[in-house]
């Protein structure tokens, strides 16, 4: 069998980095305080909500979002995977290494680690990645060719083992030589159980620097005092990493496992605990000698200050041209989330598997029966668009890899209720704004959500319009104010009947207690309603227009959502009018009187709100929803048919210049908005009637094309959100008009496609991906990048906007 044989399953449209290879210039973070843990990122293992790990194309295991929320960059060398090597009759070829190119500073001194290039090897293998499998292709340094295939089960319309706490490992061994070649194949594992917890229970709010609130998180990192490893067998073998809790479980009790199959023709090692953070010879040497380990058996609880790790081992002989398959899994079950002290939520995968934390077995036997049917069902998922020979390479690669973020987003899914029967679903608007859900955000990146797992994401819609009819009273301070050097006004958390910007915090009762951010009064957004509406009308539409009951149980708050904005329309010509304060997603750049970008998805709303009502009015009868009658229904439609005759020739007249929108009808600003026809595209989505005439919107879409992007340093990094016609910036200083937001560049490229501009919405959008993947930026994209290198908000929920593109090429 040749090396290219053993790859064939390897898409040819992965992401791939030579393994180890550094960046001479990654993309550096623009705010100080914000998270840059470096480009060391590859793709993340773990279901949704059951918590991920991320391992990088150097080899080392470095991203830890085990407690729901919260996010840990460390690498752990103990966590590993190693390979020995001997050909027969050379003894001089005997050989072993740990499968990262990067040696911790301390610990593990007799180890020896994996060559990246330039160590005295020209090439030292490929990292591949293709969301939700990666690859590690091993050349040049083993006599044997080596492959590991990594990935946990996710695939579109899977609600059951795409919530499972696992990463599986299957590696494919291959002897090209004439002699015999044993091989021994290592999965070492750190006891980390109960270290993913906060052990800070202060509810304090506080505002950084850049404006927005933070609260403390301190995990129980390194504590393991009382954890103990146990070997477990049946058909398989495995060590089980746990530690005693009470009778009920908390939020960090449970246990890791490590396991494999037994087959025959294979030796099976193991050791149930060694030193991870000593010199590693007590496993290093037996194994660097032969591929063994003692078969050392010791449950002995770790004391204070002392850490432990388990490892198994498979040995095997390959003859000449001979070729194995070995899998290896990584389990882990900790059960329960909390949020703050004493609210906690179970985990999706619960509804499978029990709650007593005690689980990590019992899921690795079922990996290792079902890991290659899950194997078969991702590539019954991808095939159709790899497949798609007008999609190109570098458009497939970041489709599929742009879903990282489904993964280790923060993601939360609590296990299943009567209320909610699949349970409550929530990605955060990015780790530096750590709150859920974003709902401006969201208007472009659930996209992804939409297409591959619709019920996940009418569950979040459904938790928008529980949130809109409730308040909070509680007075706080507004962080932009810090930012611009003026005093911090006050203002209520939440307005009865405004939309909430987002579902809450990990720190306080994600789902029932909204609207987190104190960046700006989000009570004052003049696009979240709007946003709110759309999102549910595309929600229904695109999911075969059949569940009415859906647009029914939103019904209520979409009255209350549109009705709450109109008070925003101060001089009564029917669209209401931004404040001068940044009041819409782009909450840095001030808009005054009526905007295009707001003024747009008001617009489109009325519009959708409209065929709602239509809807629910030819269905009343069937639905038996006490608070829907015929009446009602009728005049609310006939309201919004009134704001709508009367808003849509003012919006032409007051922002229409003859060849673009003006941003808005009070500041006088001639920028070139990259995004002021967002209700434009929502309503061609839609199948709505158009809110501007199509030659308008034309006219402004080559404009931005040529002004925003073209001329923005010669179409290197994307299109920026807001020019003047020649290119230049209206203030050099401004933050959020000079940058290039991702998504919002995907976006805009779905617009582009929608107009049957596709050589420019393909340009756009390689742009954009190129900046991210060749930058170090890659799984863990950005909302911006600017032209000098830097990025802001790292983790960013819009980025998988890119799957509007898609539904927009491909008609949903």
């Amino acid at each position: 069998m040749q090396f290219s044989t053993l790859m064939m399953n390897i898409p040819n449209c992965t992401w791939q980095r030579p393994i180890g290879l550094g960046w001479d210039k990654p993309y550096t973070v623009r705010t100080a305080s914000n998270l840059d843990d470096g480009p060391w990122h590859g793709m993340p293992l773990g279901g949704f909500g059951a918590g991920c790990i991320g391992r990088s194309s150097r080899g080392d295991f470095n991203v830890w979002q085990v407690d729901g929320g919260e996010h840990i960059f460390q690498p752990m060398p103990a966590c590993q995977f190693s390979v020995f090597e001997s050909v027969s009759e050379r003894s001089a070829s005997r050989q072993a290494y740990a499968l990262c190119t990067e040696a911790p500073e301390d610990g593990l001194q007799n180890w020896q680690w994996y060559p990246s290039r330039g160590e005295q090897h020209a090439h030292t293998g490929t990292y591949h990645a293709l969301y939700p499998r990666s690859w590690f292709v091993y050349e040049g340094v083993f006599q044997s060719q080596l492959t590991c295939e990594q990935f946990s089960p996710i695939w579109a319309n899977n609600y059951q083992e795409s919530s499972y706490p696992v990463g599986v490992f299957v590696w494919t061994a291959h002897n090209p030589t004439n002699a015999p070649i044993t091989l021994s194949i290592m999965l070492s594992w750190q006891n980390m159980t109960g270290w993913f917890t906060n052990a800070s229970k202060s509810s304090e709010v506080k505002i950084r620097d850049d404006g927005s609130p933070v609260y403390e998180y301190k995990s129980r990192w390194g504590e393991s005092q009382g954890n103990f490893n146990r070997l477990v067998e049946s058909e398989y073998v495995g060590c089980i990493l746990g530690r005693d809790s009470g009778e009920d479980v908390e939020e960090g009790d449970g246990q890791w496992c490590i396991a494999t199959a037994k087959q025959p023709g294979i030796e099976v090692f193991h050791h149930t605990r060694w030193n991870p953070v000593g010199t590693g010879e007590d496993i290093w040497k037996s194994f660097a000698e032969s591929g063994t380990l003692p078969n050392l058996q010791d449950e002995t609880p770790a004391i204070e200050g002392e850490q432990i790790a388990g490892a198994i081992a498979i040995r095997f002989t390959l003859q000449p041209g001979e070729t194995r398959t070995i899998p290896f899994v990584l389990t882990w079950d900790f059960p329960v989330t909390e949020f703050a002290a004493g609210v906690k939520y179970y985990r999706r995968y619960t509804d499978f598997f029990d709650r007593t934390g005690k689980n990590a077995w019992a899921i690795a036997r079922t990996a290792l029966q079902a890991y290659q049917s899950w194997q078969s069902q991702i590539q019954a998922w991808q095939q159709p668009i790899l497949d798609k020979t007008d999609l190109p390479d570098w458009f497939k690669m970041a489709l599929f890899n742009e879903l990282y973020d489904l993964t280790s987003g923060g993601t939360l899914w609590s296990a299943a209720t009567e209320r909610d029967p699949i349970g409550q679903f929530a990605i955060l608007e990015c780790i530096d704004y750590r709150w859920y859900e974003s709902l401006d955000v969201r208007l472009y990146g659930s996209f992804a959500l939409l297409i591959l797992f619709p019920e996940l994401e009418k569950a979040v819609m459904r938790a928008f319009a529980r949130a809109i009819p409730a308040s909070d009273n509680h007075r706080r301070l507004i962080g932009y104010y810090l930012t611009i050097g003026a005093e911090m006004p006050l203002a209520p958390r939440k307005v009865a009947g405004a939309t909430p910007h987002d579902l809450g915090a990990p720190n306080e009762h994600v789902w029932e207690k909204t609207n987190y951010t104190a960046y700006q009064d989000c009570n004052l957004w003049k696009d979240l309603p709007s946003d709110f509406v759309l999102q549910v009308y595309r929600d229904y539409l695109l999911t075969g227009a059949t569940d009415v009951e859906f647009l029914a149980s939103c019904w209520e708050a979409i009255v209350q959502a549109l009705n709450y904005l109109k008070t925003f329309d101060k001089d009564g010509d029917g669209i209401p009018e931004n404040s001068g304060a940044p009041d819409q997603t782009f909450d840095d750049w001030k808009l005054q009187g009526v905007s295009a970008y707001c003024g747009g998805l008001w617009l489109a709303a009325l519009e959708a709100a409209i065929a709602i009502g239509k809807i629910l009015l030819n269905s009343v009868e069937t639905l038996h929803v006490e608070t829907l009658h015929v009446t009602s229904l009728q005049e609310t439609i006939d309201t919004y048919q009134s704001w709508l005759s009367r808003s849509r020739p003012i919006y032409q007249e007051k922002l229409w210049n003859g060849q673009y929108y003006r941003l808005d009808s009070n500041s006088g600003s001639d920028v070139v908005m990259a995004d002021q026809l967002c209700g434009q595209f929502y309503a061609r989505l839609l199948k709505l009637p158009d809110i501007v005439p199509q030659e308008c919107a034309l006219s402004a879409l080559k404009t931005i094309y040529d002004a925003c992007f073209l001329k923005f340093h010669q179409g290197k990094f994307g299109a920026a959100n807001g020019l003047k016609p020649n290119g230049s910036p209206e203030n050099p200083n401004a933050t959020h008009p000079l940058e290039i937001w991702t998504g919002i560049n995907f976006g805009l490229a779905a617009f582009l496609l929608q107009m049957e501009m596709k050589a420019e919405a393909l340009q756009l959008t390689e742009t954009v991906v190129n900046q991210i993947y060749e930058n170090g930026l890659q799984f863990r994209t950005p909302e911006a990048i600017t032209s000098v290198g830097t990025f802001r908000a790292s983790y960013y929920l819009r980025a998988m906007a890119i799957w509007a593109i898609y539904g927009v090429w491909f008609d949903f």
